[in-house]
């Protein structure tokens, strides 16, 4: 007699079977076959299908307890799905098998299709994953892969110090002095061959002698460890241009067109040592905000005459007659009290109302957008001639800060400093 296997069939009757009594899984079968005989006419005799492979072999799993036996049937079926859901109904008309009484309930019908086409999906995901992870790289990964070789491939070691560096650093007259490994990968990769690595704060020989020989620019992060690393270099070897990279930014993460524009928008040495003494007197500057809640009030000019030099002593001097009301004089002595240490400013309107308090950074960022109504300004810092210029085109009557760099008759704005308060 022909059978056919589950793995063929189309659906699967799943139904459960609960028998008064024990008895045997040929007991359930011959059951099955002999209690639908004739039932649903010679289309449909089970005998008659199993033989031509429509109906597969039953599986009937029984487990026998307390003197009664429960189990599962299962009756794979590759007919349609009308013709099997009547053989299914047909099962549930049992009620005796041998002496016992039985009942044969049908839970669902199986589509078996189903459940391969859920497996063949997963399976494919599976396949696929593997396949783009392990097999196929896409063309972008190819020419990361090729272009990354390239540039290991140029990087080389210079001198005794074996620094990493470009293949063209002996050839070139200019020389591009990075940080890091990384940085010289980096500039490889947008073209820069005549680049080298100090590989940390203390300077190689090499880097020194080859300073004495080449134009040598020195190109930084920008941050304030790129800060100490222009006064670390540029005091032990010959640099002649110094550049950095975007604020907050490293070397071996910016662009091509940044590296291009920060090397265009280099500075000789002689100015980047000025610039970072004076971002350190900044600096120092604001040390007292440490000890904000013990610093005392000022309660007379000659505190700040002490500690200003005396070229600053004299600048702030004003010598014209400076009008000023005793409660505009005594406001803004109060304001400047509250911005010592903190480095920011009070912009004011005419009735000396605070508009805002912005860093002194972005103070004349400030004064440019608001183009008017701007009546003074009181800041935590020294008066230049740029920000008295913006002060005078936004018609800006009062400029008051801790000093001045610029004389009173040097502008059209009333200049006042701590030592006029």
């Amino acid at each position: 007699m022909a059978k056919i296997s589950q793995v063929s069939s189309k659906y699967i009757v799943h139904s459960v079977i609960e028998v008064e009594g024990i008895v045997d899984k040929p007991d359930v079968i011959g059951a099955i076959f002999g209690q639908t005989e004739g039932l649903l006419g010679a289309d449909l005799e089970l005998r008659e299908l199993q033989r031509s492979g429509r109906i597969g072999r039953i599986e009937v799993n029984l487990e026998t307890k307390s003197g009664k036996t429960n189990g599962s049937i299962l009756i794979p079926s590759s007919l349609d799905k009308a013709e099997t859901s009547i053989i299914a109904a047909a099962l549930e008309v049992i009620q005796k098998i041998g002496p016992c009484t039985a009942k044969i309930k049908v839970q669902n019908i199986e589509d078996v299709r189903v459940s391969k086409r859920k497996f063949v999906i997963e399976r494919a995901k599976d396949l696929l994953k593997a396949m783009m992870d392990n097999v196929i790289p896409d063309s972008q990964e190819l020419a990361d892969e090729v272009a990354y070789s390239v540039r290991v491939m140029e990087i080389q070691e210079y001198g005794i110090d074996r620094l990493p560096a470009g293949p063209s650093i002996d050839e070139s007259d200019e020389i591009i002095i990075v940080e890091g490994r990384a940085d010289v990968l980096n500039m490889l990769k947008h073209g820069f061959k005549n680049v080298i690595a100090v590989n940390g704060t203390s300077v190689p020989n090499s880097i020194v002698d080859l300073c004495k020989k080449k134009t040598s620019t020195l190109f930084v992060d920008g941050d304030r460890g790129g800060d100490l690393i222009i006064k670390e270099i540029t005091g032990m070897a010959e640099i002649d241009y110094v550049t950095k990279a975007p604020d907050g930014k490293e070397v071996e993460e910016i662009t091509k067109k940044e590296i291009h524009k920060a090397l265009r928008g280099r500075i000789a040495v002689e100015q980047a040592k000025l610039d970072i003494k004076e971002n350190n007197g900044n600096t120092e500057s604001e040390k007292p905000k440490i000890q904000s809640e013990q610093r005392p009030r000022f309660s007379s000019p000659k505190r700040f005459e002490q500690t200003r030099r005396p070229e600053q002593t004299r600048r702030s001097e004003p010598s014209k007659t400076v009008k000023i009301s005793v409660e505009e004089k005594k406001a803004f002595k109060d304001m400047l009290e509250d911005l010592i240490g903190t480095r920011g400013a009070y912009v004011l309107d005419t009735k000396l109302n605070i508009l805002g308090k912005v860093p002194i950074t972005e103070l004349q960022t400030t004064i440019k957008s608001l183009k008017s109504g701007v009546h003074a300004i009181v800041f935590d810092g020294s008066i230049d001639r740029d920000l008295a210029r913006t002060a005078e085109r936004t018609a800006v009557k009062y400029i008051v800060a801790m000093d001045s760099k610029i004389k009173p008759d040097d502008t059209r704005i009333t200049i006042l400093t701590s030592s006029d308060l």
